[in-house]
């Protein structure tokens, strides 16, 4: 059976035209790899692109941005510099400029580097289903009903962030091991390559919480980290290779390679 395109103008749209075998698309890297190369039973595409969810916005410290909006943007939005290593850490220049920040929400495990981010960013995302708008965390995205579509990502502007990816080469790579780190009074710390979803430690973040950084202190989160991983064996790397090399990736993160 032929698949429609539905291009709704605006989000009530969208969630009117998620019905039995309908699914969302913005840049479709995830889900036309997927469309063409396994079974399915799709009708329907819903696309983003005239829904209004592509922009980006900052206002009284905290960050809202449309589930639409493309990773290349947001890699060169300057307010959002820091997110920068994230964004070129992922994929490719070709990709990113397809690639959606809803759409890494839910890839799978290696790859999601900017889940991984905004988990540990404390992101909220807006959601909208049948029923009207509520807001999710991220660590409940995986949990979204039928029907509903994330509309954007919400997060205060940290004072202080930190991240790292190990990977294979340089582009188009997925993840052996990721962490984002959120440093202050309530330290946060999250780990993409470390079990079937972006985690938060929280082993990690209460030795973070217990005094000043320093590389003792990075190095024990970075051996606790391992208490809340669930590292797994895939193409790119064995469980057992995750394992060693996540707390030197922890510890990098927190204060540099050559700390």
């Amino acid at each position: 059976m032929p698949i429609s395109v539905e291009v709704p103008e605006s989000i009530a749209g969208v969630v009117g035209a998620l019905g039995d075998g309908a699914v969302v698309i913005a840049g479709g890297t995830e889900v036309m790899p997927r469309i063409n190369t396994e079974p399915h039973d799709l009708r329907a595409l819903v696309s983003l692109r005239r829904a209004g969810l592509g922009g980006i916005e900052l206002q009284d410290g905290e960050a809202t941005i449309g589930a639409a909006a493309t990773l290349a943007r947001v890699g060169a939005d300057e307010r959002l510099a820091f997110l920068r290593p994230v964004i070129e850490s992922i994929a490719s220049p070709t990709i990113r400029n397809l690639a959606t920040v809803g759409g890494n929400l839910f890839v799978e495990q290696p790859y999601g580097d900017l889940a991984v981010a905004l988990l540990a960013l404390d992101a909220q995302l807006d959601v909208a289903g049948p029923g009207g708008s509520e807001t999710r965390g991220v660590a409940d995205v995986a949990d979204l009903p039928a029907g509903h579509v994330v509309t954007a990502v919400r997060f205060a502007l940290p004072a202080a962030f930190r991240y790292t990816k190990a990977m294979r080469r340089r582009q188009n790579s997925a993840s052996i091991v990721t962490v984002a780190a959120v440093l202050g009074a309530e330290p946060r710390l999250a780990l993409g390559g470390a079990g079937r979803k972006p985690i938060r430690s929280a082993a990690a973040e209460a030795v973070l919480a217990a005094g000043p950084l320093d590389r003792e202190r990075a190095e024990a989160a970075g051996r606790a980290a391992l208490d809340d991983a669930e590292p797994f064996t895939d193409a790119y790397a064995s469980a057992w290779y995750r394992a060693r090399v996540l707390p030197v990736h922890v510890r990098r993160a927190l204060i540099g390679a050559a700390a």
